[in-house]
């Protein structure tokens, strides 16, 4: 009945669009378009080759020239120059200019946001150049230039209060219709500074159920198809009608842990839970990954992946022996009791990643091993920021995207410097915040980076268990399609329809 329900949602999709002429591609995935605001939505204008930002990033994350030729620093890190494109001009035929790139990045930076959190104090337009000023040094700002938030937009495109009201940008497609929450259409920009797309016309479905969009995949209803399940990759990479396409990703599936909960305030604690979890298992069975996390940062973020830690390791029997010491008896239905009180723990999940609740389900098991009682609730990803405001939050199984700035110190900024929603919750290190605000200005280094890494393998104020990877089903159809692990783009321009 569930695959029946799934397909009829699928037909009921495709035939509710018109039908797709053979210069069109349709790309499909979960993500809403909440408005035309870049701060909210801005990631899929970005990814659909819309808007552009003044920094980019090749897939080993080394930042490359967007908007902006090249950026310098002067001497004391405070005055950053970059130096803008020549040429480039906005969807609305208007030119881009260094007042309109300062007034948009001004915009942005009054918005949510990691512009927000940057130490900036004025941003000026100078001859074919922007100049930002800082309070502090801050040698991460080109990778925070690169975020989707700091797309660039006409002027056009704000309304009252500088808020996002129509999407004008510099992007190799321009929007021709914008349906939100669910669509939008774009063609080939013929005034694109860059080369033109080879495909003249695009459109992106938003589709929320993981089964009809691999439907979609598997019967041609779509071209570029994101956000697989396992199940369905395994069944697509059978199917003549799609390529599977799938790479290692700087995102991170972790339990973000309420460290003022008093069953788990003892750094022992959550090494307890931490070696109750199979994270060899769940990557092979569940995920369909060649193996699990051994720490928090993938390797695929280089400088902050440290080779020197001791994985982390799936041990039951220490488990129990951490606990026991911290006070626990095993009860006679088989959970820990200390003072009257159960082990017992609410994990608030979400089904927009298909695979969080699958994992949850294991994880259940594997900490009742030990003697901890789970109780899966599966809702909004918003509750789980929510009962981190409000002190509720037990435990929060998550996917954490240290990629949203080509530098994962942004994140660590965020999470840990002091801790934000996505992080730790009632937890904090003062050593870490130094740490991470020293590679923030650019002189803390590979020492800093390490022992930060240190700190949180040691401390786990946030359990990792598995390193993503982002799978893409592409029809047969189409060649030249990769996947971007900093999922900046859908390198929609490089694509081909075979004949």
């Amino acid at each position: 009945m569930k695959h029946t329900l799934a397909f009829l949602a699928a037909a009921l999709i495709a035939t509710a669009l018109p039908a797709q002429a053979d210069d069109t591609l349709d790309v499909v995935a979960q993500f809403e378009i909440q408005s035309p605001e870049p701060s909210t939505t801005g990631y899929i204008f970005t990814r659909m080759g819309i808007t552009e930002t003044l920094t980019h990033a090749d897939p080993q994350g080394v930042l490359t020239p967007g908007l902006a030729t090249d950026w310098t620093a002067d001497g004391d890190g405070l005055s950053w120059t970059f130096t803008l494109r020549d040429g480039v001009r906005f969807h609305d035929g208007t030119a881009m200019t260094a007042e309109a790139v300062a007034a948009a990045l001004d915009i942005a930076r009054t918005k949510p946001g990691p512009l927000a959190k940057t130490p900036i104090t004025a941003i000026k337009a100078m001859d074919g150049a922007v100049v930002i000023t800082l309070s502090d040094p801050f040698a991460a700002l080109p990778a925070y230039l690169a975020h989707f938030s700091a797309q660039i937009l006409a002027p056009a495109a704000y309304g009252a209060e500088d808020a996002g009201v129509t999407v004008i940008g510099t992007g190799p497609y321009k929007i021709t219709d914008l349906a939100p929450p669910l669509s939008l259409k774009a063609e080939a920009f013929d005034g694109y500074w860059g080369p033109a797309p080879h495909v003249p016309n695009v459109r992106y479905s938003a589709v929320s159920r993981v089964e009809t969009r691999a439907l979609m995949a598997e019967s041609g209803d779509a071209d570029f198809v994101f956000g697989l399940d396992p199940a369905s990759v395994a069944r697509l990479g059978l199917s003549d009608a799609v390529t599977v396409h799938s790479v290692a990703i700087p995102r991170v599936l972790l339990i973000k842990v309420n460290a003022d909960h008093p069953a788990l305030s003892e750094p022992e604690a959550r090494r307890a839970l931490s070696l109750a979890i199979d994270r060899e298992g769940i990557a092979r069975a569940v995920l369909r990954y060649p193996e699990g996390a051994t720490q928090l940062f993938p390797p695929s973020v280089g400088a902050w992946h440290n080779d020197s830690l001791v994985p982390l390791a799936h041990d039951p029997g220490k488990a129990k022996e951490l606990l026991q010491g911290l006070g626990w008896t095993m009860g006679g239905d088989g959970i820990l009791t200390r003072n009257g009180e159960r082990f017992a723990l609410t994990l608030t999940t979400y089904p927009d990643r298909p695979e969080l609740p699958l994992v949850a389900a294991v994880l259940e098991q594997q900490f009742r091993a030990i003697g901890a009682e789970l109780t899966i609730n599966t809702t909004n990803s918003s509750e789980i920021s929510a009962g981190h405001a409000d002190g509720s939050l037990d435990l929060g199984l998550i996917a954490r995207n240290f990629g949203l700035i080509p530098n994962p110190v942004g994140t660590i900024l965020s999470d840990y410097a002091p801790t934000g929603d996505w992080g730790a919750m009632g937890w904090q290190n003062d050593e870490i915040t130094d740490l991470a605000r020293s590679v923030g200005r650019g002189d803390g280094g590979a020492p800093a980076r390490a022992r930060i890494t240190e700190i949180l393998q040691t401390e786990l104020p946030i359990i990792p268990i598995a390193w993503y990877r982002q799978t893409l089903a592409v029809a047969k159809g189409v060649e030249g399609a990769v996947i971007d692990p900093w999922e900046r783009t859908f390198g929609l321009p490089e694509l081909r329809l075979s004949q």
